[in-house]
């Protein structure tokens, strides 16, 4: 994995705050010009996907302030015991949507009918990119079975831009070798997609997007670069972070920023973690019916009838 540390108290990132910026009343938040504001914040609801609880923060919504995103869930943390039956999603198609599952503890495993059969550990990425169709199905991985502990991470999906959606499938795992890590005073920020600082994951995604997971120590300040006609998110996966306006995000929340400005404000009260996404909208009609996320109604007829006619894969090969 790339690394950089910054010198201790090098906090800001990017360029610096605007000239005349304070601290605002008992608020450990930096004001600045330069900063994005908050369009809304969001509870995660609980649901379950097969026999796995998740907390879903969205799934096809707010698409104007998430894209190239559609769809994001928190799985666990929960503690399994040696020996328990796999928590699972059985075999299942998708098409047009890029699936991307990323690892905080535990294993998994995946296997699909591109003939993957991987099992996939703590810190591991995988893109499942779904294209004309394919099936697959997730599990908790063997080793958790034998061993038991905690499990959690999470799945997001990507949305594929139109002139990708009918490409060949594919799958793809990396580790942390492939991604980058940028540490300073009170934080550190790994890089799982896109580019930070001139440091730069390895891993390719059909449209411009990143995908950074954040810590940070009680009254680590961070401000973090966004080309302003991007997209930007945030999801609290635990502690208390203050954000622009002294507006506050607890754990298990999501903020979706405005557009127009340069950067992402973060203070943390407490320790806390966090994931920050986003990249540039597709700005392309979506027209989704389940698994299935294209950009009109008659591609997704034809994603049925692909999968009808057996043109994705044998379910019962994939179980």
């Amino acid at each position: 994995m790339m690394r950089r540390k910054f010198i201790k108290g090098s906090a800001i990132l990017g360029t610096s705050l605007a000239t005349g910026s304070l601290v605002l009343t008992n608020s450990g938040i930096m004001s600045s010009n330069s900063a994005r504001k908050v369009l809304q914040i969001l509870n995660a609801d609980r649901v379950n996907v097969g026999t796995l609880p998740v907390l879903r923060a969205f799934a096809g919504d707010h698409r104007d302030y998430v894209s190239p995103f559609v769809l994001f869930d928190e799985f666990g943390p929960v503690e399994v015991n040696a020996g328990s039956d796999p928590l699972r999603v059985d075999a299942h198609p998708h098409a047009g949507v890029s699936p991307t599952t990323y690892f905080l503890a535990g294993t998994g495993h995946h296997k699909d009918s591109l003939d993957y059969d991987i099992q996939i550990g703590k810190g591991d990425f995988m893109m499942f990119k779904s294209g004309r169709g394919a099936i697959h199905m997730e599990e908790s991985g063997q080793k958790l079975y034998e061993e038991g502990g905690a499990y959690h991470g999470f799945q997001i999906w990507l949305n594929t831009p139109a002139k990708y959606k009918f490409d060949a499938p594919a799958t793809s795992v990396d580790n942390e070798e492939n991604m980058a890590l940028l540490e300073g005073d009170k934080f550190t920020v790994k890089i799982v997609l896109g580019e930070l600082e001139g440091l730069k994951s390895d891993i390719q995604t059909h449209s411009p997007a990143f995908y950074y997971h954040i810590k940070m120590e009680e009254e680590g300040r961070l401000t973090i670069p966004v080309p302003s006609d991007y997209n930007a998110f945030v999801y609290s996966i635990n502690g208390n972070v203050e954000l622009t306006d002294q507006k506050k995000l607890s754990a298990k929340q999501i903020a979706l920023f405005e557009r127009g400005k340069h950067h992402i404000e973060l203070y943390a009260h407490e320790r806390s973690e966090m994931l920050l996404l986003g990249g540039q909208p597709l700005n392309e009609p979506v027209f989704s019916y389940g698994p299935f996320v294209m950009n009109n109604e008659e591609q997704i007829h034809q994603c049925i009838a692909n999968y009808n006619k057996g043109l994705m894969g044998d379910p019962s090969k994939v179980n």
